[in-house]
């Protein structure tokens, strides 16, 4: 089995990699391009019998959508509906969301939070003909998944997370068992031919509970170009590694300001390495770490690296949210941006992104020697070699 994740999400890929014992990647049109999300699906088919794409928000919701992607590919769609505080209307959700859109595969349904044997025989009835019923899973707190802001609690972060996974197995596993859409075929996907390498080249990453927004993509992109990573943890106090470039992804460095305001040698080591010339990649969490403080949601505040100038303070409400597209002297990269901080960063940007959707977030884009920092989460994919130029010593 094949689990995938649409949209550009760090999160729920954590909680689905638990369940399924293997990493998943994101599979995005825009953001990859439609033959990267062909060649993901053309590789997974080839050793799993049975692929699962997670889909993001609503199933037409965004551009592209979920639905978007279905139709695309042949992907059946499986929709899961709340089903609390709910009877007959549950069919007719169902029936509009088969309807809506010409040419959508869609499958069946599973009814969530189902609150017992007789309110699922009321959901079932409601169904057109032509729907399959998938199933249902039990409205129990104890199958339920914690959030914060940003998405769900990372999956490293619940001690009990794979007893809450065994609870929903066991629900699923007690009932009929639903028999599963025809096959699909995949195309050969067209290859990606990339003209650089990066045999050689030693790329600390930063990786623990502040620096968690990794796509799998990314960090397969760098090994399979010949990078060595080399994993460390600033929360742990760890100095960095010896290395030719150093890679700062995002997550909540809000949240661990005690032990980063405490790193001073791992803040001598980056100054030191930045200084030099050598490259280094900040991205979201790591351009907050990267500034000279960050302040808490509660008023908390902490000296960060000092790299750039500036200071950022995290709101109570989501600041930026949207697909990026940024060109680079390296090239155009795409990505996107999704947090919850302010910032103030005394420095002129190298370029602003754009925002094909034509949302309100446009982030910016800050260097200083060979360092590059910004909210935009890169989807390296999108264009391999600008994203290995902002490697290369």
């Amino acid at each position: 089995m094949r689990v995938f994740k649409t949209g550009p999400d760090f999160l729920d890929p954590m909680i689905l990699e638990r369940a399924s014992g293997g990493p998943v990647f994101q599979l995005d049109p825009w953001m990859g391009g439609p033959e990267d999300v062909r060649a993901r699906l053309y590789d997974a088919a080839g050793d799993a019998d049975l692929i699962l794409v997670e889909g993001v928000m609503g199933l037409f919701d965004g551009s592209p959508s979920s639905a978007d992607l279905a139709i695309a590919f042949g992907l059946p769609v499986l929709a899961v509906i709340d089903g609390s505080a709910m009877a007959q209307t549950f069919g007719a959700l169902a029936h509009g969301l088969a309807t809506y859109r010409y040419g959508l595969p869609f499958h069946g349904v599973l009814a969530n939070r189902v609150g017992s044997a007789y309110h699922a025989t009321l959901l079932r009835e409601s169904l057109d003909p032509g729907t399959a019923w998938c199933g249902t899973l039990p409205r129990d707190v104890a199958m339920s998944l914690p959030e914060r802001h940003l998405g769900l609690v990372p999956a490293d972060e619940l001690a009990d997370l794979d007893a809450r996974l065994d609870a929903l197995a066991d629900a699923w596993l007690a009932q009929e068992a639903t028999a599963l859409p025809p096959p699909v075929t995949f195309a050969v996907p067209d290859a990606v031919v990339s003209t650089l390498r990066l045999d050689g080249v030693r790329i600390a990453v930063a990786r623990d509970a502040a620096f968690a927004f990794l796509y799998p993509a990314n960090l397969a992109l760098l090994e399979a170009a010949g990078a060595s990573l080399r994993f460390f943890s600033p929360v742990s106090g760890e100095r960095l590694p010896a290395c030719d470039a150093v890679w700062l992804p995002g997550g909540y460095p809000e949240l661990h300001l005690d032990a980063l305001g405490a790193a001073t040698g791992l803040r001598d080591d980056l100054h030191a390495h930045v200084d030099a010339g050598r490259p280094l990649l900040a991205e979201c969490g790591g351009l907050l770490y990267a500034l000279d403080r960050l302040t808490d949601r509660d008023g908390r505040s902490a000296s960060m690296a000092g790299l750039i100038a500036g200071h950022a303070t995290m709101q109570p409400r989501m600041a930026a949210l949207g697909m990026q597209s940024v060109d680079l002297p390296e090239g155009a990269l795409r990505g996107h941006s999704f947090h919850y901080a302010q910032a103030s960063v005394d420095a002129e940007p190298l370029a602003s992104a754009t925002n094909p959707n034509g949302g309100p977030t446009t982030e910016r884009v800050y260097r200083r020697a060979r360092m590059t920092a910004s909210f935009v989460h890169f989807y390296f994919p999108s264009h391999p070699d600008a994203a290995m130029r902002l490697f290369l010593p």
